[in-house]
């Protein structure tokens, strides 16, 4: 699943009270933040990228609280950190990345623009501050306990679907 919105609109504040609402409906929650800049996350001066700078392919910084990974790539691609970052997942949120495949959540504020970034078939639905004239749900702009309880209620459905698939039902 995919925030999108133009810059400073509210995706990072969205997905602030979004994820709590997620974990209470007990569902386990990936987040990858989509980071458009060619520019590394890790510090100069820091261990993990003196390493890193050494030719290592892979380096993984461990501490009490946290684990962090930084792997040299010449070009993500989405998928493939999807599908070896996030195994287990009953969701994963993308900060951005608004050009993907995945269904997307947008947040739109009137203030900012009057126009979506997504095409309706793009959209699985919308976060605002206003009423769209739309074929797809709309949440209010501080809706998380709402947002979170359709997207748990989507993940249920796409389950049941899949499940069906996979025994030959359709």
């Amino acid at each position: 699943m995919s925030v999108v919105a133009k810059s400073n609109t509210g995706k990072t504040t969205l997905l602030q009270s979004l994820i709590p609402e997620l974990r209470a409906l007990g569902l386990s929650v990936g987040v990858l933040k989509h980071h458009g800049h060619p520019a590394a996350f890790d510090m100069p001066g820091k261990d993990t990228f003196k390493l890193s700078a050494t030719g290592a392919d892979l380096v993984v910084g461990v501490s009490p609280v946290q684990v962090a990974t930084f792997r040299t790539v010449d070009e993500p691609d989405l998928d493939e950190v999807l599908q070896s970052s996030f195994v287990g997942m009953d969701i994963v949120l993308t900060e951005g990345h608004k050009t993907g495949s995945y269904p997307k959540i947008e947040v739109h504020r009137a203030a900012h623009t009057s126009e979506l970034l997504c095409t309706e078939d793009q959209l699985l639905a919308v976060a605002t501050d206003v009423d769209l004239t739309l074929d797809v749900p709309q949440f209010g702009i501080d809706d998380a306990r709402g947002l979170a309880a359709f997207l748990a209620m989507w993940i249920s459905r796409a389950n049941h679907t899949n499940a069906h698939a996979s025994a030959g039902v359709l």
